[in-house]
């Protein structure tokens, strides 16, 4: 096995659907961070389908619950691929079949509950296309914005963890990474007192580590490294189809 094949086992989707019924401390960590990364997703998807704001919360937050006590990782399939699928999946038979039942698990119980902001993920949702974008388009397009925010958000952490200055030049250069706003290399170079070849130079190495970053985190989030390039595609195919 390579030292790369390796790397990827551990990663936290792969390591939870490895586990029986997300069996062990370290799986169950992995899946609260997973559901803790991306339930907005989820929020959003349950609005579109009809649910009003309290509906869409206690329906989520019960699902998580549900998700971390009764071991719903095990009742999918063993392949069971991509996370993203998988929530969608399991939360649909959630709704459908076992939430009337599992209601206990958001209204005390003692069951294990996610802090979510559920207030802030409606104001979200407010900002959010309301013409023409189905339940699904708009999971699909959430998910692949959640992965690149998290993915900038690890790459400005680098930089504020290295100095004052790099973490200023990052704010500086952050505009080349989606092309949109982005001053003329010159002048940023102006201001940060670098040559043009420079600035061009540090794009070019922050976009690289911007992509390996992103990798990183969709591969979190699938069950084999062969299904990486996939879901890069499919993910921004849907921020493409975004109106």
């Amino acid at each position: 096995m390579t030292e790369g094949a390796r790397r990827f086992h551990t990663t936290r989707w792969s390591l939870v659907a490895a586990a029986s019924a997300g069996e062990g401390e370290q799986a169950r960590a992995a899946l609260e961070e997973l559901c803790a990364a991306y339930w907005y997703p989820l929020y959003a998807f349950q609005r579109r389908r009809g649910s009003d704001i309290e509906e869409a919360s206690d329906l989520v937050q019960g699902f998580f619950a549900a998700l971390l006590e009764k071991g719903y990782v095990a009742q999918a399939d063993k392949d069971r691929g991509r996370f993203r699928t998988f929530l969608m999946t399991a939360l649909r038979h959630f709704a459908s079949k076992e939430w009337a039942k599992a209601k206990a698990l958001k209204r005390g119980g003692g069951k294990a509950q996610l802090s979510l902001d559920f207030e802030d993920g409606e104001r979200r949702y407010q900002l959010e296309p309301s013409g023409g974008v189905t339940a699904e388009a708009l999971f699909e397009r959430r998910w692949a914005l959640t992965l690149i925010e998290r993915a900038l958000e690890r790459l400005a952490a680098e930089h504020r963890g290295a100095s004052s200055e790099k973490a200023e030049r990052f704010e500086a250069l952050r505009p080349y990474l989606s092309g949109r706003g982005a001053e003329p290399y010159r002048d940023v170079g102006l201001r940060l007192g670098m040559t043009e070849t420079a600035v061009k130079v540090a794009v070019h190495r922050m976009k690289g580590r911007y992509r390996d970053l992103l990798r990183d985190e969709i591969a979190q989030t699938v069950g084999a490294e062969a299904e990486i390039d996939d879901e890069i595609r499919r993910l921004m195919g849907a921020l493409r189809g975004s109106p």
